[in-house]
């Protein structure tokens, strides 16, 4: 069996318990791994870059210059198909867009699980 670099792991997995850093929400004496967790607020206000990727298409430069309002650009997924998650350029999960009160949003389907 091939394995890709990275796993795919479905969200309604079985030994899933939440969100990713669940575990330092708990009580720090219950929880030995946990005490680190004001280490994390340093990080809370850390900027990041978070992409949804609809899909992707090439064209040469001509064509590029020659697109204007109205224009069709054909992209690489099907309707349906989920929305790759970036966060500062790396994937991180997948998801399908959602209307929010007029406003586009994804709900995460697969968090993406890249093994170094």
């Amino acid at each position: 069996m091939n394995i890709e670099p990275h796993d795919i792991i479905p969200s309604d997995a079985s030994d899933s318990a939440g969100p990713v850093f669940e575990d330092f929400a708990g009580n720090h004496a219950e929880n030995p791994a946990a005490q680190g967790v004001e280490a994390l607020e340093a990080v809370h206000d850390v900027p990041v870059k978070v992409q949804a990727v609809l899909g992707r298409a090439r064209m040469p430069v001509g064509e590029l210059l020659q697109l204007g309002s109205g224009t069709v650009v054909e992209l690489d997924r099907r309707v349906g198909e989920p929305v790759d998650i970036f966060v500062n350029d790396r994937l991180i999960a997948r998801g399908e867009v959602v209307l929010i009160d007029n406003a586009l949003g994804v709900t995460l389907t697969e968090i993406v699980r890249q093994d170094r």
